[in-house]
């Protein structure tokens, strides 16, 4: 045989001698495991008081920008839905007035009309606007013919600019 094989037949012999015999466990040396180890010094490291005020400093402008134009908009939408409600209301006294038979409705009417009895259209939750208040009627209408249906916005006042304008159904102007 060659030289190659003869050095692998040794290795073979050796190793399983090596397997037969029990190991002498005075020479093995404990292995050291992760969990026993103290963490690197370097990994216990926290942060620096610099680093949290420069953190805390970034948080603060980001909400700083963000809360203002997140207030805006939902104002803008109370405004938006509060339009589509005086749309729908208003389409609900057109239906009151056409299962009534009138082509006109009393200086006396009430919003609150439609709410009640087995036959009512709309709930009396419908009849409040976005801000908690109740949606108003004008008979004879100043912006529509007949009636306006109208809230008096953020406000709760007649008049008023941005979230406390008037919000009116069929008001085309804003």
């Amino acid at each position: 045989m060659s030289d190659r094989t003869d050095s692998c037949v040794q290795c073979v012999q050796h190793a399983a001698v090596s397997l037969s015999s029990t190991p002498d466990t005075n020479s093995l040396k404990p292995m050291r495991t992760d969990r026993f180890r103290r963490p690197a010094r370097h990994a216990r490291r926290a942060f620096s008081l610099v680093e949290l005020i420069v953190a805390v400093t970034i948080m603060a402008i980001l909400a700083a920008l963000v809360v203002p134009r997140v207030s805006q908009w939902i104002g803008f939408t109370k405004g938006k839905t509060a339009r589509a409600d005086a749309e729908t209301i208003s389409n609900q006294v057109r239906m009151y007035m056409t299962a009534k038979g009138m082509s006109t409705l009393p200086s006396d009417f009430e919003l609150v009309e439609l709410t009640e009895g087995d036959g009512a259209l709309l709930n009396k939750n419908q009849v409040m606007d976005p801000w908690n208040n109740p949606y108003q009627i004008r008979i004879p209408g100043e912006i529509n013919l007949d009636f306006d249906v109208y809230s008096f916005g953020a406000d709760g006042q007649a008049g008023g600019e941005g979230e406390g304008a008037d919000v009116v159904a069929g008001d085309k102007r804003n």
